[in-house]
């Protein structure tokens, strides 16, 4: 399969530089059985009924990313994707040159040494506890001075992400009431997203994902495996955390890694009925997800349809209901 067929055009423009104020009030593009309305999130309360399940991704994301310089002056930015030990031993992503031996200079005495290079991944050893971390948003954000709240989800719990469920981003608290009143039940899970989902696929077939790691509590698999009405995922990530901890058509309740990739041709174990998702980039492994459960062209289609509508796209973007 080429990764080719996982390409649209997306102009600039459409991608969001910035979350809705409000975060309801983002467009909901929904294609119920075939047909396609567009609406908005707060309209999402009406394709639910008493019964159904809905599952979200309760991951907060962690502040990672120090601004600091090189002993020869030069300015750098480390994102810490994971700690490597208890010495204080983290791989990173580096924005500037490095190379084994170069020093790096923090704020309050803060000190790195990169003492490895492994592909696109410098290994650091800080002279103490890190701290003073950022948020990082995604690259193609260029407003890097967001209120890091609207890059929570109001359910979110553990930090351990490097990046929002985005998803998620579009419930309120009000909204979540809403749903609830109506007898729906939540579900809360965690997958922590790695910056590994979002790495470009130049050849599909040999493309690996790194490892997320997910949790799934007895309590959330029971409400999942009880329910007596539909099962709504939130995200590419709760499907992919379900379908890890798929034993049957059963969810079981899970603590561990993941590296499952799913894309077209991919064998679903959970019924699931309904995907809230965003607008995901070209040829993305996210994309590919979406593909997989609903329908590549039927899905690209969708998502020239909402171009042309002037729908946001990505992170901050708007919201694509899918109702099978």
């Amino acid at each position: 399969m080429d990764i080719n067929l996982f390409d649209y055009n997306l102009p600039k423009e459409r991608i969001s530089q910035n979350p809705c104020e409000k975060r309801e009030n983002a467009r909901l593009l929904v294609i119920n059985k075939g047909k396609i309305e567009h609406k908005h999130f707060y309209d999402l309360v009406d394709y639910l009924s008493s019964g159904d399940v809905v599952v979200v991704n309760d991951t907060k994301v962690s502040p990672c990313k120090i601004e600091g310089r090189k002993s020869s002056g030069a300015d750098v930015e480390v994102v810490i994707e994971e700690k490597i030990d208890e010495r204080n031993n983290f791989r990173c992503r580096v924005k500037g040159r490095t190379r084994k031996g170069d020093f790096l200079l923090f704020e309050k005495g803060l000190k790195g040494t990169v003492i490895e290079r492994g592909g696109e991944f410098s290994y650091i050893h800080f002279n103490k506890k890190v701290s003073g971390m950022k948020i990082t948003y995604p690259y193609y954000v260029k407003n890097k001075n967001i209120d890091s709240e609207y890059y929570q989800t109001v359910f979110c719990g553990k930090e351990g992400s490097l990046a929002a469920p985005t998803a998620g981003l579009h419930f309120s608290k009000d909204l979540i009431k809403k749903i609830e009143r109506k007898g729906v039940k939540i579900a809360k899970i965690s997958l922590n997203i790695g910056f590994g989902t979002f790495a470009m696929i130049h050849d599909l077939e040999h493309h690996k994902l790194a490892k997320e790691y997910i949790e799934i509590s007895k309590k959330s698999a029971d409400i999942i495996n009880n329910r007596k009405g539909r099962l709504f995922c939130v995200g590419t990530t709760t499907i992919k955390a379900l379908e890890t901890a798929s034993y049957g058509n059963k969810v079981v309740p899970f603590k561990g890694y993941s590296d499952l990739f799913i894309k077209p041709g991919y064998k679903f174990h959970v019924n699931v009925d309904g995907m809230i998702t965003n607008f995901h980039m070209p040829k993305s492994s996210l994309l590919l997800l979406v593909s997989a459960f609903y329908d590549r062209q039927k899905l690209l289609d969708a998502y020239k349809m909402a171009v042309d509508h002037e729908y946001r796209f990505l992170s901050f973007g708007d919201a694509m209901l899918i109702i099978k």
